[in-house]
């Protein structure tokens, strides 16, 4: 049986495939928790210090898999676990320590569109659109909204969920919700290339730094600034500091210990 989420290996960088092409890599429960699984994996893997989440096929991910979803009746305790299920998905890409980028190829709807939100960083071809559609079908896009919001704030994330309206690449960079829009045939060169820019780096730099940004960035400036003064403090006793720091006053490379 094909695998919902494939992972791939190459240097320091995982790669996490929406493999369900022929449902356009729809969010069924088979495949939300596979990716779990999977990220539990990277997650233990000591050689990935970036990941990367990308469809198979020409579209990224357009959300839940609809027919899945509703082939079980008015089953509260069914809704409830597929939502679920997909909140715990989303949360686990903040809770891994190795940053994630989203590469974006086609449309990326609903919880598509939370997905790409809900990854630190995002990359996407130039033809590519976002929606979160769920005024036009009854039901309107709540759990998408969650990173949609925090990413690119409460205007222009109301918009497109009062609207349902495409977004193309362009306007979701300009939103913030896309650090980069590439032309197709280079999207794939230009992710590798960006990722392996940060795989660069010490592992656990990556991850002390990912997990203080999500701990301060909702917080306070005052809370952000006692939280954030003790964090580097502590940093600065870590050997990988402690060789980065020597590295750059010697003027050579880095031996990170990733510790």
């Amino acid at each position: 049986m094909k695998e919902p989420v494939l992972l791939e290996k190459d240097g320091h960088v995982g790669w996490l495939v929406l493999n369900r092409p022929e449902q356009r890599n729809a969010l069924s429960l088979d495949l939300m928790n596979d990716m779990l699984d999977k990220l539990d994996m990277v997650e233990k893997d000591p050689d990935i210090r970036v990941v990367v989440i990308r469809g198979n096929g020409p579209t990224f991910c357009p959300g839940h898999d609809l027919k899945e979803m509703m082939g079980h009746g008015k089953d509260i305790h069914h809704f409830r676990n597929v939502f679920s299920t997909c909140s715990k998905m989303m949360q686990r890409l903040h809770q891994i320590p190795q940053p994630v980028i989203a590469q974006v190829q086609g449309v990326a709807t609903a919880a598509g569109c939370q997905l790409v939100a809900a990854c630190d960083l995002a990359i996407a071809e130039e033809n590519a659109k976002f929606q979160t559609p769920g005024v036009l079908i009854g039901l309107f896009c709540i759990t998408p909204m969650v990173p949609l919001v925090r990413v690119i704030g409460r205007r222009r994330a109301m918009e497109m969920l009062l609207s349902g309206r495409f977004v193309s690449a362009e306007e979701a960079e300009r939103f913030g919700l896309l650090n980069r829009v590439v032309p197709l045939d280079k999207l794939e060169d230009e992710t590798r290339s960006w990722a392996q820019s940060i795989a660069q780096y010490s592992r656990y730099t990556l991850s002390s730094g990912k997990q203080a940004f999500y701990e301060q960035v909702d917080i306070s400036e005052v809370a952000a600034y006692g939280y954030a003064k003790e964090m580097i403090a502590m940093d600065c006793l870590t050997e990988d500091a402690w060789e980065g720091i020597n590295a750059f006053i010697e003027k050579r490379r880095p031996e990170w210990k990733d510790r």
